[in-house]
């Protein structure tokens, strides 16, 4: 039984990819099953946050729910954006050499400095890597902050979003460390271990110069 529950479920997914928008009707009559056990279903896929309803009018009768994926649905499904990276970028360095793919982290760097160097230019030392941390988790690397008994800090970063890239590539962490210095020109800011070596999380030891 739990197993023909999983697989309704995944094809209320693969129909919401597909078709995008479908209410508990129609659900149900493409999978030929009840409206109530579709919204079993539904209410399941709601608390796993896979997809969400908007209320829509109707011409005549009562309002209903119409039902489509939410970003966390889509990404259920497979995307293959770090293999193309890395082909990209063999391609590059096969054509220019490692110099040029490390010009193109380092053209990223500054474009990234330039986007957020706003946000940091008036904070204080502890506000500005506190910022660093929402910047982290706006692009999904799960960051979280240590505040040690010294004054110093950890940044710990739970996903990666280019491990792999950053395993074939170790410039773009050394990228990554070089931006983090120059949004806070004031910090020394020290790899200790790193998710495309193998590590359980990346991890940056912070600290005010002295």
């Amino acid at each position: 039984m739990r197993k023909k529950t999983s697989s309704t479920k995944e094809q209320i997914l693969k129909m919401l990819k597909v078709q995008k928008r479908l209410t508990v009707g129609e659900m149900a009559e493409q999978l030929q099953i009840t409206e109530m056990a579709v919204r079993r279903h539904l209410s399941a896929l709601e608390r796993e946050e896979l997809v969400e309803s908007t209320l829509v009018r109707q011409p005549m009768g009562r309002p209903t729910n119409v039902y489509q994926l939410s970003v966390k649905g889509h990404q259920r499904f497979p995307r293959h954006y770090q293999q193309t990276m890395l082909d990209f970028l063999a391609d590059l360095e096969r054509m220019g050499g490692k110099q040029m793919v490390a010009e193109l982290f380092q053209n990223r760097q500054e474009r990234m400095k330039k986007l957020y160097e706003r946000q940091f230019g008036d904070k204080s030392f502890d506000e500005k890597i506190k910022e660093l941390v929402a910047v982290q988790n706006e692009h999904g690397y799960m960051s979280e902050l240590v505040q040690h008994d010294d004054d110093s800090f950890e940044l710990v970063e739970h996903n990666c979003p280019i491990a792999e890239v950053a395993q074939a590539y170790p410039i773009a962490c050394e990228c990554e460390r070089q931006l983090f210095e120059t949004l806070i020109h004031e910090a020394e800011i020290v790899p200790k271990t790193c998710l495309a070596d193998g590590d359980d999380a990346c991890r940056y030891h912070i600290k005010r110069k002295k």
